[in-house]
């Protein structure tokens, strides 16, 4: 099917409700044949994404910085790990790599990587699908806070409507699936094959 990238926490003391949401995308992932694009790291939600997409049967293909291996335990159990110089390597490694784009809660990497994508498509450079999965929790829902920035900036002519419009929001992990999945499907129809990692 796709290569799907996902950008998530790689963080420690982060809520166990996170992890376990990153290892249900994990398993709802490989239960729709794709493979897994992600950040190389084998503990937090990185981890738990990459495992549960293994253990489901997926192909996992980690992108990680030499200069972070030690710092974020590199996942050796990847079917592929990718060991680049810099950070801007890894995203467009990573970019080049997945055919679809699916943020979880995630700190100022997350952030950075979802941005520089989101961006990228906004203005042509690629047709791949970016989603954001924002589960509402006791918390209230992670990203609200930021959607109402991205609201204010669109009201005031900073960013177009139409941008905005393609950075698709959802609340489960069956919704984002079936967003990136039908996303996939549209892009294939306007003649956007998809390349598998």
């Amino acid at each position: 099917m796709a290569a799907i990238c996902v950008y998530c926490a790689s963080g420690e003391g982060i809520a166990a409700s996170y992890v376990q949401l990153a290892a249900e995308v994990g398993t709802r992932l490989a239960a729709g044949g794709h493979s897994l694009v992600s950040g190389g790291g084998r503990v937090s939600m990185m981890g738990a994404v990459a495992r549960a997409s293994r253990i489901g049967g997926a192909r996992t293909v980690g992108v990680i910085p030499e200069q972070l291996v030690g710092y974020e335990v590199a996942d050796t159990e990847a079917d592929e790990l990718v060991v680049v110089e810099t950070m801007r390597e890894r995203k467009r490694v990573m970019d080049e790599r997945a055919d679809a784009f699916l943020a979880l809660p995630g700190g100022i990497g997350t952030l950075e990587e979802l941005f520089e994508v989101w961006t990228a498509g906004s203005l042509g450079m690629h047709a791949k699908p970016v989603v954001v999965l924002d589960p509402r929790s006791e918390h209230g829902d992670f990203y609200a806070p930021l959607w109402s920035f991205l609201d204010g900036l669109c009201e005031r002519g900073f960013v177009r409507k139409a941008a905005l419009d393609g950075l698709h929001r959802v609340a489960s992990v069956a919704e984002a699936f079936d967003v990136l999945e039908r996303e996939l499907s549209r892009a294939a129809d306007r003649g956007y094959a998809a390349e598998s990692a």
